[in-house]
């Protein structure tokens, strides 16, 4: 509830309805003054978002240590104890997309004082505190240094040329141009010729491959997975409610049902990423050693667990039924929906991967 003081006119300011109390009892509109300063309107926008007292905390509580009652107390009626199923999703996913956008991939290290640089090679380079050299600077002298590198084989070792092998593999058809691409079009055998859309896969890999390396394309391809995987989820929802639809009773659940278990269940991985990558960036603090990765591989098995899981309880919870029942429709609408969700997140990644610049 707001804490603005109650106007002295009892006169709605919207229906021009008598005000008995703070709300009006005919649209419902509070009483107060409706010119504020800035600091009132951040603190409003703040408690309207979160309903401060407790709701935003009690909601996140029960959206992951239980799963399946969210949506059950919202559907029962009880909806001013929690975040609108709505607002929660917008609010998660703002906070989630906001922040992986926002944070550096530049990691500073508490214990030693010195500055991590993630470079496009995934290698980390740590400069102290005392040097006074540019990003730029670093990664011209590392493509100097691994330019160099290449030209004396012998010199490489075993498994730097096994991983170079590896790169060098993928995204690779064959061709080393389009002209001699379109040559085997064009005067190659007919049973090797590529039909429209393998030739159209081939050339573009081709120009994008001119601009960049193997190594380069694979670090990018997999971060295509990273930020288009909040919008795949986005996108996916009405259908991940639709296949809850068609698996339950249409006289008992409405499609409405389905679609607030759907955004408290998103809200939840989305809640859950965003957990894991704030983790990952508090650790990245302490600098990079066997015992941090080891506990940062075992938080990310731990919630990896978590988010497989917790769809299981829900269900069950959520719609009622036996606990065979629900163990076998959860089945089926896992694969049902991991297999969509991946086929959307390949064709996000081949979009992002043609229009690599």
């Amino acid at each position: 509830m707001s804490k603005s003081e109650i106007r002295k006119d009892k006169t709605c300011l919207n229906c021009r309805h008598v005000v008995p109390d703070r709300f009006c009892s005919n649209c419902g509109q509070e009483n107060i003054e409706s010119r504020k300063t800035f600091h009132h309107l951040f603190i409003h926008f703040f408690e309207d978002l979160t309903h401060y007292e407790n709701a935003f905390w009690r909601t996140i509580k029960n959206l992951l240590f239980n799963p399946g009652s969210l949506t059950k107390e919202y559907l029962s009626g009880k909806r001013l104890s929690y975040l609108a199923p709505v607002r929660l999703y917008i609010f998660i996913s703002f906070i989630t997309f906001f922040l992986i956008t926002v944070l550096p991939n530049t990691d500073y290290n508490l214990i030693n004082a010195k500055k991590t640089i993630t470079t496009k090679s995934g290698t980390n380079k740590i400069i102290p505190k005392s040097e006074n050299v540019s990003i730029d600077e670093l990664i011209e002298s590392k493509k100097l240094k691994a330019q160099i590198a290449d030209s004396i084989q012998g010199n490489i070792p075993k498994n730097k040329l096994e991983k170079k092998k590896k790169y060098d593999s993928l995204f690779n058809f064959g061709y080393n141009s389009t002209e001699e691409l379109d040559s085997m079009q064009k005067y190659g055998p007919v049973d090797e010729h590529l039909n429209g859309l393998e030739y159209w896969v081939v050339k573009k890999t081709i120009e994008v491959k001119k601009k960049n390396t193997n190594e380069e394309l694979l670090e990018k391809f997999k971060e295509s997975f990273v930020h288009n995987f909040s919008k795949t989820l986005f996108i996916y929802m009405p259908l991940f409610a639709f296949f809850l639809w068609i698996f339950h009773g249409k006289k008992r659940w409405y499609y409405f049902d389905h679609g607030i278990f759907t955004l408290h269940y998103f809200s939840f991985l989305l809640l859950i990423i965003l957990i894991v990558f704030l983790f990952s960036k508090i650790l990245s603090l302490f600098g990079t050693s066997s015992t941090a990765d080891t506990v940062k591989g075992v938080f990310d098995a731990i919630a990896l667990l978590w988010m497989v899981y917790y769809f299981f309880p829900a269900h069950h919870r959520f719609y009622g039924e036996t606990r065979m029942i629900s163990f076998l429709k959860s089945i089926s609408l896992f694969v049902i929906n991991m297999f969509l969700i991946v086929f959307i997140l390949l064709l996000f990644a081949l979009y992002t991967f043609i229009n690599i610049h």
